[in-house]
């Protein structure tokens, strides 16, 4: 198992029931995958550099994980038809 990094961007227009349930969704699709969640961590509404879907303000979210090497591809792919999310990246971090 290797560690990851999570960061996505939702609509700010969701209200807080709605972002927890995506984030609960993701955490239940990572620990189906037999990972493991780590820290989370909402940063909350910021601007965007640039609009997105005619947004200019988004609520960001970090989440940290183990999951195998295999994992991120399938995560990469449910997250892009995530309609609430608006932008994710999903970075893989050195082993200390």
């Amino acid at each position: 198992m290797r560690n990851y990094e999570l960061l996505y961007i939702v609509k700010p227009t969701l209200d807080d029931e709605a972002r927890e349930a995506t984030l609960n969704k993701i955490k239940d699709i990572i620990t189906s995958a037999n990972g493991e969640v780590g820290e989370v961590d909402v940063w909350g509404s910021r601007k965007l550099a640039y609009p997105i879907q005619k947004f200019r303000d988004g609520v960001y979210t970090l989440v940290n994980f183990k999951a195998d090497v295999d994992f991120p591809k399938e995560l990469d792919r449910r997250l892009k038809i995530a309609e609430d999310v608006i932008r994710h990246v999903i970075v893989a971090q050195d082993e200390k």
